[in-house]
């Protein structure tokens, strides 16, 4: 392998593990080497094997190179040019994510019409086809077909593929009720004491579930003769929490009320499908939940999750900072109606359909046009809160929409630890971000974006967030390593560029 070749591999390798906030000596223990040898690797003085730069990459949950699929690697934008026509946002990911995990309650056929095309998805299929679940997809690539087996063989579970989807764990809900005893690998980092694993066993310990987490697994173990006996009050309103008791309550032969539920737009979308499945849901869209479960499902359901309203919010804010006339079709408005109070305040120029349903029968859409606006600093923080309030992965686009507007704005993103940080990556690009603590921003615009050359942020909306600023920015940007967008988004690039953006896909290697 050339010279020049190794010293850029080990500058993706030095950039990803300094993104991921590890030292040598922590990748070097991931690899079972020397901090010596991490040293070499990253200076490009040490020969590397592909099968080296695949565990690396793994190691640090990043692509540092590409080998078996067309996925791309890096982005080449070029900024300053305004969109310009119409764009429909796709459905949901993480509806599509949760309805995969729900099919598992299904002893019958599941259609699941116009999934999202994405590398979270891709992996959740990965994990059920390495248990015996037949999935394929349909109608051109369209839909998803999913046929589960008279038994799971979760013996034969794709770890690796599991370990890089936080999403797995919505997998206990419905295991708990196929098998006394079964082990899950967990994401990477996401230790059974953390605030976003803790509640997930606080309210499936109602049903039964008892959980050991040993180096990398959840060892599960079910006690029948334990079920709810009152309401289960969840510790936390958070999406996949609720997801994961909704789960539960389902095949549980009885009536289940959750309190402290999300109502957020993945959570709806599941409540509908589970309807379809028999399960009779009462309190939909509000934070009580009552579940009329059935012990056995088996049956051939069809069903169309919503659109993305967090995606919709990326195509709006990609419409905001380059100044530009944009409609965006199928807009899902319930869930962006705080968001759009807030830039209506701020001053920006649209207009709206009115309203039709999703494909699923219930959401709300709209089509909405974007128009160049001259926006002002909002009087009060931008701050999330629990469905109705404004969406936590809304918050980040905030940041690109201050930045382009006259004033000051504080960004308060109180539920991610150090997610607020990876927007000061704006000011690689002409932004004036002020980091004031792990989540706290000050934004000061109007911004003169320039181009740049940087790292793609690991957190999947700051990574979007840096690609608008880049389309914003005359010259020519290069964001690289961008595998967390994938996660989140189906052809993004491709499609921006269908309505004048210019971004083009390519690999160093």
């Amino acid at each position: 392998m050339a010279d020049d070749y190794l010293e850029r591999i080990g500058r993706l390798i030095r950039d990803a593990r300094q993104h991921r906030g590890w030292t040598q000596t922590q990748l070097a223990d991931a690899l079972g080497t020397s901090q010596s040898a991490v040293n070499r690797i990253e200076r490009g003085n040490q020969n590397i094997s592909l099968e080296m730069i695949a565990r690396i990459g793994e190691a640090l949950d990043s692509e540092i190179v590409s080998l078996g699929f067309p996925g791309p690697m890096h982005l080449r934008v070029v900024g300053g040019r305004r969109l310009s026509g119409s764009i429909a946002v796709k459905t949901s990911k993480n509806a599509c994510v949760a309805l995969l995990c729900a099919s598992l309650l299904n002893a019958g056929r599941t259609t699941l019409r116009r999934v999202a095309r994405i590398e979270e998805v891709y992996r959740i299929l990965e994990v059920l086809g390495s248990i015996g679940v037949r999935t394929r997809w349909i109608n051109d690539g369209n839909d998803l077909e999913i046929v589960p087996p008279a038994e799971l063989d979760l013996a034969s579970m794709d770890n690796e593929a599991a370990r890089r989807t936080r999403s797995v764990i919505m997998f206990l809900g419905p295991l708990l009720h196929r098998m006394d005893h079964f082990r899950l690998p967990y994401a990477g980092g996401c230790d059974l004491g953390t605030r976003t694993v803790t509640p997930h066993m606080t309210a499936l310990r109602h049903f039964g579930l008892e959980i050991t987490a040993t180096d990398g697994v959840y060892l599960a173990e079910v006690d029948r003769t334990v079920t709810p006996r009152r309401a289960i009050v969840l510790t936390e309103r958070g999406d996949t929490v609720t997801e994961n008791a909704l789960l539960a309550a389902a095949r549980h032969d009885g009536t289940t009320v959750i309190r402290n539920a999300s109502s957020n737009y993945m959570v709806q979308d599941l409540c509908f499908f589970l309807e379809q499945l028999g399960v009779r849901v009462e309190g939909v869209g509000t934070t009580t939940l009552t579940v009329h479960g059935v012990a056995h499902i088996d049956r051939t359901v069809d069903y169309a999750p919503s659109e993305d309203p967090v995606e919709a919010m990326s195509l709006l804010a990609a419409a905001v900072v380059t100044e530009s006339e944009l409609t965006i079709r199928r807009v899902p408005v319930e869930f962006l109606e705080i968001e759009l109070a807030v830039l209506e305040e701020m001053g920006l120029d649209h207009e709206r359909s009115a309203e039709y349903p999703a494909d699923n029968g219930r959401t709300r859409l709209i089509d909405l046009t974007v128009r160049p606006s001259k926006l002002q600093a909002p009087l009060d923080k931008i701050h999330p809160m629990p469905f109705p309030g404004l969406n936590i992965d809304n918050v980040p686009f905030f940041a690109a929409i201050a930045a382009a507007a006259q004033g000051q704005t504080l960004i308060h993103d109180w539920v991610y630890d150090n997610r607020a940080i990876y927007l000061t990556d704006l000011n690689r690009l002409g932004a004036q971000v002020k980091l004031l603590d792990p989540h706290r921003v000050l934004v000061d615009g109007s911004t003169r974006w320039r181009s740049a050359e940087m790292m793609c942020p690991p957190a999947l909306r700051p990574a979007v967030v840096v690609l608008l600023a880049m389309m914003a920015a005359e010259g020519t940007s290069v964001l690289r390593n961008v595998y967390v967008i994938n996660r989140g988004y189906e052809d993004l690039a491709e499609r921006l560029n269908s309505v004048g953006a210019q971004i083009e896909t390519f690999r160093d290697i």
